[in-house]
């Protein structure tokens, strides 16, 4: 199976600069893990202490957000993940 994650631009530098990245899982959650195991930089941006992705991320698969699933969406071969930083502030 085979799931394409955008990369942020703000990740790129603990991914070596690596815009899209191929991995593999069933759910958006064992992806994430794929991501982690493919740059272990990157798991202290994605999670947090609990190992929860924190409230400021938002996750879409194919345009389509995660919530209120989040990590536990299901996903299938030629999928594709996007993450999403909100902003807040004014």
């Amino acid at each position: 199976m085979s799931i394409k994650v955008n990369i942020p631009l703000f990740l790129q530098p603990v991914t070596g600069g690596v815009k899209v990245a191929e991995v593999s899982g069933s759910t958006v959650g064992e992806c994430l893990k794929h991501l982690v195991e493919q740059f272990p930089l990157i798991e202290k941006e994605l999670f947090d202490v609990n190992g929860k992705l924190p409230g400021y991320y938002d996750i879409y698969v194919n345009g389509e957000s995660t919530y209120p699933e989040e990590l536990a969406k299901p996903v299938k071969d030629g999928d594709e993940l996007h993450m999403l930083v909100m902003i807040d502030g004014g």
